[in-house]
């Protein structure tokens, strides 16, 4: 039956051109932000997975910061441990050389061992990186860094003792000709090498976290990337589509329209 007052043609023409248009819409959208989840309406539960993703990759910035600052504070004093291991070497021929020296010789090899003590001790001052010293504390030359986001996941970075507090190590800034020995060098040195050692260990260790999360924080972002990433040459395909079948909608559309026109002729 033909009516002027409903035009059912007109009205599935344009629910079809509505939701080719919401289409169309959503398309450009994901061609626009590269993303087929921008937001939660687009879908709640991924958004809201991502989202937490999302922290979780920013938390691992944090970790990485502190774990590279460990790490920097590490590596100052290993280096300040090669000055003092260098001069605690020419310190044992020294020591020897004092052993069996009287007079000016003596007097000569007193001033340069004395000399390379006072090297040790601006080696060990200096070896400081953010206020922290890992070789200079009175109390023990210790400082904690993060490893993960959980509340556990620390790592205590330092020696058992601080080598400004060892006693040969002392004794050759301060000391008297009696106790600059081989013996007391000996100590010294099986001291700085059990603190570096130590250090080193710990270097390492930084390093494979480091690495970790690293590899880490590129999974997690991999990962929301396949959860909210749009394909792009999918979505090229699909605009075009859309876009011409948008066009056939429209004339459609007009063509039911024009279908009252045609009653007109009836009159005629």
């Amino acid at each position: 039956m033909a009516s002027i007052n409903t035009n059912y043609g007109a009205a599935i023409a344009l629910q079809n051109l509505n939701k080719t248009s919401s289409e169309l819409e959503r398309t450009q959208n994901r061609i626009n932000t590269g993303m087929k989840v921008s937001s939660a309406k687009d879908s709640g539960a991924i958004f809201s997975i991502a989202t937490g993703q999302r922290a979780n990759a920013s938390a691992q910035d944090a970790v990485r910061s502190s774990m590279q600052r460990g790490q920097s504070m590490v590596d100052v004093a290993l280096a300040a441990g090669d000055t003092i291991t260098s001069a605690l070497e020419e310190m044992k021929g020294l020591a020897v050389s004092i052993a069996g020296s009287t007079g000016a010789a003596l007097t000569s090899y007193q001033a340069e061992f004395t000399a390379l003590g006072t090297e040790i001790n601006s080696a060990l001052a200096g070896a400081s990186f953010d206020g922290v010293n890992l070789l200079n504390t009175a109390s023990g030359a210790t400082t904690t860094v993060r490893t993960g986001t959980g509340a556990s996941d620390t790592k205590v970075l330092g020696t058992a003792a601080a080598l400004s507090a060892n006693t040969e190590l002392g004794y050759f800034t301060a000391g008297t000709v009696a106790q600059y020995t081989t013996a007391n060098v000996d100590a010294a040195i099986t001291a700085v090498t059990g603190a570096l050692s130590t250090l080193g260990t710990q270097s390492k260790s930084l390093g494979r976290s480091i690495t970790f999360t690293n590899k880490l924080q590129d999974s997690i972002e991999a990962g929301v990337g396949n959860l909210v990433d749009a394909d792009l040459a999918k979505e090229s395909a699909k605009l075009t589509a859309l876009q011409t079948k948008q066009q056939l909608g429209v004339q459609a559309l007009s063509i039911a329209n024009s279908a009252s026109q045609t009653l007109l002729s009836l009159f005629r």
